[in-house]
């Protein structure tokens, strides 16, 4: 069943988006961790910076789950579009792996 945005989405008609400066601005993250329940998807952006063992979670998206579906289709089309026009993404482990050091050498105080 579709609610009544979607329907007039999909009916080609324009909705109206604000954005604030503040979230115009956006927010860095090099790493995120998804979980779910049976209702909701939840997204957590998380930054991690060298040498810093603990990692902060820099903004939370929480959907559901036909939302999360959604998403999955618009990611893949928009990097499908961005291999076209800059070539491959070569690094799309499944499991990224952050060494705390970003391969450098670890900072002494």
């Amino acid at each position: 069943m579709e609610d009544d945005n979607d329907e007039k989405i999909n009916k080609g008609q324009q909705i109206n988006v604000e954005l604030s400066d503040d979230v115009a601005e956006g927010v860095y993250s090099n790493l995120a961790m998804i979980a779910h329940s049976q209702s909701e998807f939840v997204i957590d952006f998380i930054r991690l910076m060298p040498g810093v063992p603990k990692a902060k979670v820099k903004s939370r998206v929480i959907i559901t789950p036909d939302h999360a579906k959604r998403l999955l289709a618009a990611l893949k089309d928009n990097i499908e579009k961005y291999e076209h026009s800059f070539g491959k993404i070569e690094n799309g482990q499944s499991t990224p792996q952050f060494p705390l050091n970003f391969g450098g050498t670890l900072g002494e105080a």
